[in-house]
């Protein structure tokens, strides 16, 4: 009994090897990592729109690359991608938040300068007066309106975000994978 070892095609594949280990891969790899974050950034920008999530557009804009307030860090020889935004509001907006919470600067403080509760809940007047169904506030108005402390539910579409890039990624990897494949090493 004999085992026949053909090494004519290892030639071919060790020059494969080489010409991918000499930075195409890599490189490859770097553009791919890229692609995937900027896929990602789209879909928490989706995210917001569909949900209507009401938005000065500096929020959404800060999950777009180059954009200000934008997180896109590349490390560890470019294999590492950390994407989001630096928006201060956007984890309030996906997490809930409390009106007047403590992480609020100032928010609970009232114009006197006291944190006094109304009721036995926190809240703080605001001078001004209604025109039609508009407040108009004027910081030397006699009235106004007390605005009680409330928690906002959050909306969660970085979650949700998250949820959809994990359903779609395996797909995008394996198409990439046998790309490379085709690419370095003639298969298919």
């Amino acid at each position: 009994m004999a085992v026949k070892i053909d090494y004519g095609n290892f030639g071919k594949f060790a020059n494969q090897m080489n010409r991918a280990s000499k930075g195409g891969f890599q490189k490859a790899l770097n553009t791919f990592l890229q692609g995937l974050g900027a896929e990602f950034l789209r879909i928490v920008q989706d995210e917001i729109i569909h949900m209507k999530i009401v938005d000065t557009r500096l929020m959404l804009a800060s999950f777009r690359k180059g954009k200000e307030d934008n997180v896109w860090e590349i490390r560890d020889g470019g294999l590492t991608l950390e994407v989001g935004s630096n928006v201060k509001y956007a984890r309030f907006v996906n997490d809930g938040y409390h009106t007047m919470g403590s992480d609020m600067k100032g928010a609970l403080k009232n114009p006197d300068g006291s944190d006094k509760l109304f009721g036995g809940v926190q809240a703080r007047f605001i001078p001004g007066y209604w025109h039609n169904d508009r407040f108009v506030y004027d910081p030397g108005a006699d009235e106004g309106m007390v605005l009680k402390s409330q928690w906002i539910v959050g909306r969660r579409y970085w979650e949700s975000a998250i949820n959809i890039f994990e359903k779609i990624f395996p797909k995008l990897l394996e198409k990439k994978i046998e790309e490379w494949f085709k690419n370095y090493f003639g298969m298919k």
